[in-house]
């Protein structure tokens, strides 16, 4: 979690969701107020830390491998696998306090997501992580 930047030790643990488009959607409305599918949804339990115990959930994704394979197939320079791995860098970096809803900051957090992608473009193949 070093290369992000998530305040996160090994007490606490993260957990990754894969939903459908459907489920995806009632979350993306019920916890976040927007309507239809979108590529991740972050829970930050990280800001509510003096509650977490030992072995507690800080970091929750709830990533759509439908969006992932869309834009993966829509984008000349992506793939489904490179679309999945960006969702979960992007999810963590929005619990590292990176967000994307102001120019500035979507640019500081786009060059963020090349930065980590980059990085673990050496380390992984993402169609052996995330194969389709």
């Amino acid at each position: 979690m070093e290369i992000c930047k998530l305040p996160i030790g090994a007490e606490h643990g993260i957990n990754i969701v894969f939903a459908g488009g459907r489920t995806m959607a009632r979350i993306n409305r019920d916890f976040v107020g927007h309507r239809g599918m979108t590529d991740v949804i972050t829970f930050n339990y990280l800001e509510d830390g003096d509650d977490l115990e030992t072995g507690d959930i800080a970091i929750e994704l709830v990533v759509c491998p439908e969006v992932a394979q869309r834009e993966g197939e829509r984008r000349e320079d992506s793939s489904y696998a490179r679309e999945m791995a960006l969702y979960i860098v992007h999810g963590f970096l929005h619990c590292s306090g990176y967000d994307d809803l102001e120019p500035e900051a979507r640019r500081r957090m786009r060059n963020a997501e090349r930065r980590v992608m980059g990085y673990l473009a050496k380390e992984f193949d993402f169609a052996e992580v995330f194969p389709c």
